[in-house]
């Protein structure tokens, strides 16, 4: 075979690699994205946790880059304290190695099972997620596929006179064996397809196994890079955590490196196979940075909060605070994103509610005119946060994510009708009374306080349904409506008794009347936010709650 046909050969095999773990890594997103959303979340709240949490969905994903654009999300955003986010890491480090632990061993003969297997459960299952599994298991068919291919490959030149003595002159000089390695896992975007090239270069022989360690530590820099790259250009905070995984590797190859040659001859051995020496050292490594850098996380933590500060947030309250485009491909992130973003509005809007009860009671113009531009700001946020899930790549969306989408967009445009309300309706019942000089009666002014009220209380009450999911406050929600709407007719009711008898003045009365009927649309749009939840649990029925 030709050197040129080995090239061909060889990009083509590694494309085939990177196609099955980025096959993996889609599908198991799909099918589990919100539960590993869940896992991390529940998992961020001590050092041992997170590093837990940490190795097992990187284990799941095949992927640390994966994990570490989720978690650097997460600590940028305020989600996530920085000491349990760089704890993940350290766990998704070991993760990574697992999973070339598996992969070391003779295995081939597995890859036609798997791709038929993921196949038949792709074309046949019953659910989505039935299909996403069978999405995963062909990727990991194709991962072994490829290896197998890879070693074919590489073998016959492991007698070329120019290979050998190419790598003879470098293999005197580690570093450089550390840089090569590194830029290929940085190119490849993972350090479980570099391993993997590794050891199939020392199954054949192409290189020796004190090479095979140096580039080992060459793998595991490379694919610390990609999340550093995907932060910069940005908010320096979410530069944190990818910097600290970055300079915990660093630290180790400057110390690992020169114990090579000692560790070499221990771990000969155990195990002298040349590819089963390349993943026992990737894993040795790792989980000695873990064991060594777990404890100081905080003093590291110190230290990247000083180096990376946070950046100064723009005055202005219509730019979005959590849009992160760098989430826009993690599904999983980028809606939690979009909601922290949503309940940004939530609080906007529960602040202009809180405005028009109080001037109804009081006479200043300026403050009509300050809610009604506040308006405004929610009209840019809705725009952005619309936006941002139409740019999500949705190929990625599991039905579960689609469906929850779906949700947060439904909750935006719920508020931007409510700010609509406040600003075109509520607002200029504010501004005719404080011109006419009217002044409503106390009980109407109760009422309307009772009403603004309620609404305070339900607009949380959305937010904790939009957020939790929870049935439970999704049925108080749309049951509050119910009762919300016998208060409009009875006061309603009560308002047009008082008219008949004389007791009440026209203007103030259809003035009444107006902001009465503003606040049952303003009910309606907050009601609103339940419905998707109590219908896809069958609890709503058409005309009302199941008993």
């Amino acid at each position: 075979m030709s050197a040129t046909a080995v090239l061909i050969h060889l990009l083509g095999e590694i494309a085939l690699l990177l196609w099955g773990i980025n096959m993996v890594n889609s599908g198991v997103q799909r099918a589990f994205g919100s539960d590993l959303r869940w896992i991390l979340g529940v998992g961020l709240r001590t050092r041992l946790r997170a590093f837990l949490a940490g190795l097992g969905v990187t284990t799941v994903l095949q992927s640390s880059t994966a994990t570490a654009l989720m978690v650097a999300s997460f600590a940028a955003g305020g989600a996530v304290d920085l000491v349990p986010a760089l704890a993940v890491m350290l766990g998704a480090n070991v993760g990574t190695t697992l999973i070339v632990q598996v992969l070391s061993f003779d295995i081939t003969l597995i890859f036609p099972v798997l791709i038929f297997g993921g196949y038949m459960g792709f074309r046949r299952g019953s659910s989505s997620r039935a299909r996403d599994l069978g999405r995963v298991v062909i990727g990991l068919g194709l991962m072994l596929l490829s290896l197998h291919l890879l070693t074919e490959t590489i073998r016959p030149i492991e007698s070329s006179v120019v290979l050998k003595s190419l790598l003879a002159s470098i293999a005197p000089d580690p570093l450089i064996l550390v840089l090569l390695a590194a830029a290929f896992a940085w190119a490849a975007h993972s350090s479980v397809a570099a391993l993997l090239f590794i050891m199939s270069l020392a199954s054949a022989g192409v290189i020796d196994a004190h090479s095979a360690l140096a580039m080992v530590l060459g793998a595991n820099l490379g694919s610390s890079l990609n999340p550093l790259l995907e932060g910069t250009g940005g908010d320096p905070v979410k530069l944190r955590v990818p910097f600290g995984n970055l300079a915990m590797r660093v630290l180790g190859c400057a110390v690992a490196l020169p114990l090579i040659g000692p560790l070499l001859a221990v771990m000969n051995l155990f195990d002298p196979n040349p590819a089963r020496l390349a993943a026992n050292f990737h894993t040795l490594f790792n989980v000695a940075l873990a064991f060594l850098f777990i404890l100081p996380l905080p003093w590291i933590a110190d230290l990247l909060f000083k180096l990376f500060p946070e950046k100064v947030r723009a005055s202005d309250p219509g730019v979005p605070q959590y849009l992160d485009s760098d989430a826009l491909d993690t599904p999983s992130v980028a809606l939690s994103n979009a909601a922290r973003e949503v309940l940004r509005m939530a609080d906007i809007v529960e602040t202009m509610l809180r405005g028009s009860q109080d001037l109804f009671h009081e006479g200043d113009v300026s403050r009509v005119e300050a809610i009604s531009r506040t308006d405004d700001v929610i009209d840019r946020l809705y725009s952005a946060v619309r936006r941002y899930l139409s740019s999500i790549n949705h190929e990625a969306l599991s039905d579960e994510e689609a469906k929850r989408l779906s949700d947060i967009l439904a909750f935006a445009i719920n508020l931007e009708h409510i700010g609509d309300i406040i600003d075109k309706n509520l607002m200029e019942l504010a501004a005719k009374r404080i011109k006419n000089h009217l002044r409503l009666p106390k009980d109407s002014l109760k009422d309307i306080d009772d009403m603004h009220a309620k609404l305070l209380e339900h607009l949380q009450l959305a937010a904790s349904v939009l957020m939790f999911q929870d049935i439970g406050s999704a049925r108080r929600l749309v049951a509050e409506k119910e009762r919300f709407r016998d208060l409009e007719r009875a006061i309603t009711q009560r308002h047009f008794e008082q008219l008949r008898s004389g007791k009440t003045v026209g203007d103030t009365s259809a003035l009444q009347l107006d902001i009465v009927r503003d606040l049952k649309r303003i009910e309606a749009h907050i009601a609103a936010t339940a419905h998707s939840l109590l219908e896809q649990s069958g609890d709503l029925k058409p005309s009302r709650l199941s008993s």
